[in-house]
């Protein structure tokens, strides 16, 4: 791990977002709650909640941190129509500390799309994770970073 212990403590803010594509009838179901496993897009930020706060577990050499905030939102996007249809994703997370948490913005966002494939895949195992990516990382010497 990388010695932090000479880094000041600051606010740090970091955002990611992906999103998970599958099929018109895939949606609809999500949209309508019809899911047996049950609230899919609940279920899946609490995962993403969850995640977040394990990701020193997960990653390795990633420094157990004390986060301050999570949040997990989605979107959803597509119709019946039979046009692309898409679960979009994005997860904010703070922390006052020496180091920041853009991999647990990353790894919340992973997981709760994952989550969101878990409840679907007897519906659409073709559903695609796509795009998830740092859009945002505030705090720290190095200052700001935002690609949106």
């Amino acid at each position: 791990m990388v010695d932090v212990a000479g880094k000041a403590a600051t606010h740090r803010v970091a955002v990611a977002a992906g999103r998970i594509e599958m099929l018109p009838a895939t949606l609809a179901i999500i949209r309508e709650g019809g899911v047996k496993k049950g609230d899919v897009l609940g279920i899946a930020r609490v995962a993403g909640i969850m995640a977040a706060k394990r990701t020193a577990d997960l990653i390795p050499l990633c420094h157990p941190l004390a986060l301050t905030r999570v949040t997990v939102d989605f979107e959803t996007h597509g119709d019946a129509a039979g046009g692309p249809c898409w679960v979009a994703c994005e997860a904010r997370v703070e922390t006052v500390g020496p180091t920041g948490v853009e991999m647990e913005a990353l790894t919340a966002v992973s997981a709760a799309l994952l989550t969101v494939y878990d409840m679907c895949k007897a519906v659409d195992r073709g559903m695609t994770l796509t795009g998830v990516r740092l859009l945002e990382k505030h705090g720290g010497k190095s200052g700001s970073f935002v690609q949106r």
